[in-house]
């Protein structure tokens, strides 16, 4: 299909960008691997697209101030192959290079994806594991949100109006700190019907959140109690996979139910704990 007419503009700084969402019915386009399919199908009809492509400030990979910054429009492709991030979010670079296609991976954004927020992407769960804050900036100036309080609902987030996504800000994680990334891909669209992300530190400390499952991404408190700060044997990983997904509202569609959903929730926070162990 064909989107509907809209107008253009293509920002050269951030705060070009941010003036020209004021007052009017606009989007923002960076990779827009998300926005564009929704426009050709009339899900999404924007008078006017705010191209922040361009825009160098929002691009690239860097350590500051005890954190992994990266811009948000840093495409997929950038960040799998970053030795920074390889070296201290190794599941960072795993992710990133089984998100959709080459031509995706080369174009599409980590901001784009998590402005979008689809129930099924894969940065959701990287960043909220992770312990991320996402910087944003809007006419009112900047400000950072926790990944934990971001992602709202079904394609829904804590951005107010005229506000963009600048940067993921990532804390240096400890020595000793493993990760792991685990999906059941969809064999198309290569987004995720069930991904789950762990980061567990020297001490035990273990972070797990999903993707793919429920109407968000999200933390999962009681598969992390079961094993967080514990030496990480089968017991204890046998623990997690029996508290994970409890009292969650599991989607149910054509490419799995709910109750094979939360089967695979399971199977694959089982595979990426004996990761990290």
């Amino acid at each position: 299909m064909i989107p509907v007419a809209f107008d253009y503009q293509k920002a050269k700084t951030v705060d070009e960008a941010i003036a020209a969402l004021s007052g009017g019915d606009s989007k923002i386009l960076a990779g827009g691997h998300s926005l564009l399919p929704a426009m050709k199908l009339r899900l999404s009809q924007p008078a006017k697209l705010v191209d922040i492509g361009g825009i160098a400030a929002l691009k690239g990979i860097k350590e500051e101030d005890g954190e992994i910054v990266i811009g948000a429009a840093t495409t997929h492709a950038d960040i799998a192959g970053n030795k920074l991030i390889k070296n201290y979010l190794p599941f960072f670079a795993e992710a990133a290079s089984v998100i959709g296609d080459l031509q995706v991976r080369n174009y599409g954004t980590i901001g784009g994806s998590l402005a979008h927020a689809d129930p099924a992407a894969d940065w959701p769960a990287l960043v909220l594991a992770s312990n991320a804050a996402i910087e944003v900036q809007g006419s009112k100036g900047k400000r950072r949100i926790k990944a934990t309080e971001f992602f709202t609902g079904l394609f829904s987030n804590s951005l107010q109006d005229g506000e963009i996504i600048i940067a993921i800000r990532i804390p240096l994680p400890a020595e000793g700190t493993k990760t792991s990334y685990q999906k059941f891909a969809q064999p198309a669209s290569r987004f995720a019907i069930v991904g789950c992300a762990v980061m567990r530190t020297a001490d035990g400390k273990t972070n797990i959140a999903f993707t793919g499952v429920s109407d968000n991404a999200f933390r999962d408190s009681g598969a992390e109690n079961a094993v967080s700060g514990k030496p990480l044997t089968e017991e204890a990983i046998t623990a997690s996979v029996e508290a994970a997904i409890s009292g969650m509202n599991v989607l149910g569609d054509n490419f799995a139910s709910d109750e094979y959903r939360r089967h695979l929730a399971k199977v694959y926070l089982k595979k990426a704990l004996k990761a990290v162990s």
